[in-house]
């Protein structure tokens, strides 16, 4: 059996080019190098993350299985993350939504003045009709 190949951040931006194109997805390395072409969201998407970790941006997009399984054929090794340097990723504090104090609107408000306008309409209306 072959030992698998383990990168550091270094090595992985030495790979940050079209000529050779890696990326790191949830600690695994990925050769993305002669898919760049293939890509169905383009190749300008790959560039911006060639030699980085990209977890962030491929979690966010919302890969199909089928991609996922494309990825499977370009593994080339693990992510060192010994917690010396640190990832693109998100911390799960900077992720966890931030709960809503007792009174205050999830949004801006847009829809609270949506609503008040729509009753104040509403309201005018059955006036009308009614007296």
């Amino acid at each position: 059996m072959s030992e698998v190949k383990t990168f550091s951040f270094a090595d992985l931006t030495n790979h940050g080019s079209r000529d050779s194109l890696y990326l790191a997805v949830g600690g695994k390395v990925y050769d993305c190098t002669d898919f760049i072409d293939e890509h169905p969201g383009g190749e300008e998407v790959l560039l911006d993350e060639a030699g980085r970790d990209a977890t962030e941006s491929f979690e966010d997009v919302g890969h199909s299985d089928e991609a996922r399984e494309i990825m499977y054929k370009m593994y080339v090794g693990d992510l060192k993350t010994d917690g010396s340097e640190k990832t693109k990723a998100k911390s799960a504090s900077a992720t966890t939504p931030k709960p809503i104090a007792a009174g205050e609107s999830a949004d801006s408000g847009s829809s609270s003045k949506l609503f008040l306008a729509a009753a104040i309409v509403g309201g005018a209306i059955a006036y009308k009709f009614l007296f």
